[in-house]
């Protein structure tokens, strides 16, 4: 089952994302949910890593809950 995050929840990002100058570990808002379908990754668009008026589209699996990241 795939995990939806709550539209303005705060994620980190899973991996580093070098066109962006962002690293694994930033933290982000939520701001928009794709559904994709069965067999495709949903996406979601973030915004606030430190950078206005920015807003990058990432695959679900390039985000992870922020309580996770904390525990690594």
């Amino acid at each position: 089952m795939k995990v939806q995050y709550p539209l303005f929840s705060q994620v980190a990002l899973a991996q580093d994302l070098p066109e962006y100058n962002l690293k694994r570990g930033n933290v982000a808002t939520i701001v928009e949910y794709y559904p994709m379908p069965e067999g495709e990754e949903d996406g979601y668009s973030l915004e606030g890593f430190d950078l206005l008026h920015v807003t990058i589209e990432v695959p679900a699996s390039q985000i992870i809950p922020v309580a996770q990241w904390q525990q690594e």
